[in-house]
C-alpha cells in the first residue's frame, strides 16, 4: 500500500513499505553507490518492492537506503506513460564494471528489453555515483552524466541526502 501525495500537475510521489527506507544495521562493505531506479511498464511500483527483496537477499549488496516514488512524465521519447522512480543507496565491495554487470543482469530478471533510447521499460538501474569515482569509458561513465539535470533524480536523491 503506497500513500500519494501530489507535488504538482506533473509530479506525484510515493511512501509505502520499503520506500523509504533506511537501515538500521552499519555495512562493512567497502563502496558506497547511488543508484537509479525507474520504470513504466506495467506494476512498477510493486516491481520495485520485489528488487528491493532480491537485493536484500543478495549477501554481495547491503541496502542502506532508499527514498520516496517518484512518478514524473518521461523525457526523450514522450509517446509513452509516466515513469516512476526512486533512488537505492548500496553498499557492496563489487569493483564498478563487476557492479554495473549486477544490476544489468536484475534489469534481464525483471523483463527489460532494450529496444531503443528512452523506450518503455519494466525496470531501469542506473549507477549514479560510485563512491567519489570518475570513469568515462563507452561501458560506464561516472558520476552518471545527465544525474543533475533530471527531476527523476534530484528529487528522491535529496530526500536520502538530507
Amino acid at each position: 500500500m503506497y500513500r500519494k501525495h501530489i507535488l504538482n500537475d506533473k509530479l506525484s510521489v510515493f511512501h509505502g513499505e520499503c520506500f523509504p527506507y533506511s537501515s538500521v544495521s552499519k555495512s562493512k562493505k567497502r563502496y558506497q553507490v547511488v543508484v537509479g531506479i525507474g520504470g513504466n511498464v506495467g506494476d512498477v511500483r510493486r516491481r520495485f518492492k520485489h528488487l528491493f527483496v532480491e537485493i536484500k537477499k543478495d549477501k554481495r549488496v547491503d541496502i542502506i537506503k532508499t527514498s520516496l516514488i517518484l512518478k514524473n512524465p518521461p523525457f526523450g521519447y514522450i509517446e509513452q506513460d509516466d515513469f516512476f522512480n526512486s533512488i537505492m543507496l548500496l553498499k557492496t565491495s563489487m569493483q564498478p564494471l563487476v557492479f554495473l554487470d549486477y544490476l544489468m543482469r536484475l534489469e534481464k530478471r525483471f523483463g527489460r528489453v532494450r529496444t531503443f533510447a528512452n523506450a518503455p521499460r519494466t525496470l531501469d538501474l542506473d549507477i549514479i555515483f560510485f563512491d567519489n569515482r570518475v570513469i568515462n569509458t563507452t561501458k560506464l561513465t561516472l558520476p552518471h552524466k545527465e544525474w543533475s539535470s533530471r527531476e527523476s533524480v534530484i528529487i528522491p536523491l535529496s530526500g536520502i541526502l538530507s
